[in-house]
């Protein structure tokens, strides 16, 4: 509505932080978050931060506009510098919703065909799941062969995805799949196979993208790989999952130690502690957070 981007010109003609931060983001995600096509206009001629990711939730502007379809912001945030390549993985995330005009503009800007989302699976086998057959199409060209999809073809993935998606629609196989993987992960990061123990991890997760302790058991691999950045967004996604669960708020609090973070690592497990009050590894993790934090 013309009103609501005078509204936004007025504030900001006033002063007002084009950035200014909340806890759901700034201006400009909550924008693109509605939809709203003028007002994201208005933002970006403001110059404001594109890029900007939601410490809570990883949220850019750009994966903001792709959770409410919104492919005429979706344009507007690529054209003014969005990463296509962000720890969000917005490809994964239009193919996995039938976003054909995204996915074709996300492409366009180079985003990564090859690069799975965080339970391992690949823009092109979500686009055969849940996207369409055209999506399948624009994204075969530019993917490599997976070596599960024994017929790389067009049918052959969507043929492949959809006996996939019917196999893990029966509780028992996926029930024992899962724990199977979970059993390899653990005894791989007993023998400090972290890397191994990430895998295993990782298609777990591809059987049951609901499962936010998997995600905290991933994480503590990439601390143990000394990957601060992927065990904070691991982190991140099983506190988002799992808000009451102390432990991620301690995986989270790692992370923030590995990169240095004090200041965030003392919140974080302060309210990790608040929750879990006889966790001794967590206070006194947040003890010496607190006197990194005074250096």
């Amino acid at each position: 509505m013309a009103w609501r981007c005078e509204i936004v010109k007025l504030l900001l003609a006033r002063g007002a932080d084009v950035n200014g931060s909340s806890e759901h983001g700034t201006p400009l995600h909550l924008a693109a978050v509605k939809g709203h096509e003028s007002t994201v206009e208005v933002l970006l001629e403001h110059h404001a931060d594109v890029n900007k990711v939601v410490p809570s939730n990883l949220v850019t502007p750009l994966k903001a506009a792709l959770l409410c379809a919104s492919t005429p912001c979706v344009k507007l945030l690529v054209q003014a510098g969005a990463d296509v390549n962000d720890v969000n993985n917005c490809l994964a995330r239009a193919a996995s919703e039938g976003l054909t005009e995204c996915v074709k503009c996300l492409l366009e800007a180079g985003a990564d065909p090859n690069r799975p989302d965080e339970c391992g699976r690949f823009p092109i086998e979500l686009a055969a799941v849940y996207g369409t057959r055209e999506d399948v199409e624009l994204l075969f060209p530019v993917t490599s062969p997976i070596s599960t999809v024994a017929d790389w073809s067009t049918d052959g993935i969507i043929n492949h995805a959809k006996l996939e998606r019917m196999q893990l629609q029966d509780e028992d196989v996926l029930n024992t799949r899962k724990s199977d993987l979970k059993r390899k992960g653990d005894e791989a990061f007993e023998k400090q196979d972290y890397t191994s123990a990430s895998e295993f991890y990782t298609q777990a997760l591809k059987v049951d993208p609901s499962d936010g302790k998997m995600l905290a058991s991933r994480s503590r691999c990439w601390l143990q790989l000394g990957d601060g950045q992927k065990a904070l967004e691991d982190a991140t996604r099983c506190k988002r999952r799992c808000p009451e669960w102390a432990e991620a708020r301690l995986c989270r609090g790692q992370a923030l130690m590995l990169l240095k973070d004090y200041e965030k690592a003392c919140e974080e497990l302060s309210g990790g502690v608040e929750l879990d009050p006889q966790n001794d590894e967590m206070d006194k993790l947040f003890w010496e957070a607190m006197e990194l934090k005074k250096k």
